[in-house]
């Protein structure tokens, strides 16, 4: 029998950001992706249903999207910090993760573990496949769950229902973006769920079929 994924996500006020919270159904370990500005929100959603998280995984170290790793960190110490190997540094320099341009100068605990394109990371009993998708950001990855039906992706800033991540910061690429998101994404299976960092869930055969940047 296929597994099933219990979802809740916790949505950031002052960016919209989506902080994702997974585990196996029925079980209460799990894990968070993307951490953003509303940790008490994320906190009380842990609480509220009975969940322990054992990895927190990030997709890039845009401030959005790392905001709640002290809060979280300092919550359960050792719950390993995940992240792209060449996103790894953006974690504790306010310039590379952009909140210094927002004029609050934010870090993060540094990453406890570094993952590269292709690798499967194991925790809360869910194998996350990675994968590297620049673009929006030099080392932003996405997890990839193939345990049930449909698939589930947690995609970050890299592709969103309708439209695609932005590739004007510093190390955004316009071409990588498009390249990798065809290669690495729209070559899964039209009912795979998209979990994006911003905005509603999509699928791969929506996206593939409307979005007038990959038609």
């Amino acid at each position: 029998m296929p597994l099933t994924l219990a979802l809740h996500t916790v949505v950031s006020r002052s960016f919209g950001q989506n902080t994702f919270v997974a585990s196996l159904t029925g079980h209460s370990d799990c894990i968070i992706v993307d951490p953003g500005f509303d940790a008490t929100a994320i906190q009380s959603c842990l609480t509220q249903h009975q969940l322990t998280p054992k990895a927190i995984l990030i997709t890039h170290g845009h401030a959005d999207h790392i905001a709640g790793n002290q809060a979280m960190k300092r919550c359960w110490p050792e719950c390993p910090l995940v992240i792209g190997r060449d996103e790894a540094h953006k974690l504790t320099d306010p310039q590379a993760n952009l909140s210094a341009q927002f004029g609050f100068g934010l870090t993060s605990p540094p990453a406890d573990v570094l993952v590269d394109d292709g690798q499967v990371y194991e925790a809360a009993g869910l194998a996350i496949e990675v994968r590297a998708i620049p673009g929006h950001s030099r080392g932003h990855v996405v997890y990839l769950w193939q345990g049930g039906d449909p698939w589930v992706v947690f995609v970050g800033d890299v592709l969103f229902q309708g439209s695609i991540g932005r590739y004007d910061f510093p190390d955004g690429d316009l071409d990588q973006l498009l390249t990798n998101i065809r290669t690495k994404l729209l070559s899964l299976p039209d009912n795979t769920v998209v979990l994006p960092g911003h905005g509603g869930a999509t699928t791969i055969g929506h996206e593939r079929a409307h979005n007038p940047y990959l038609v």
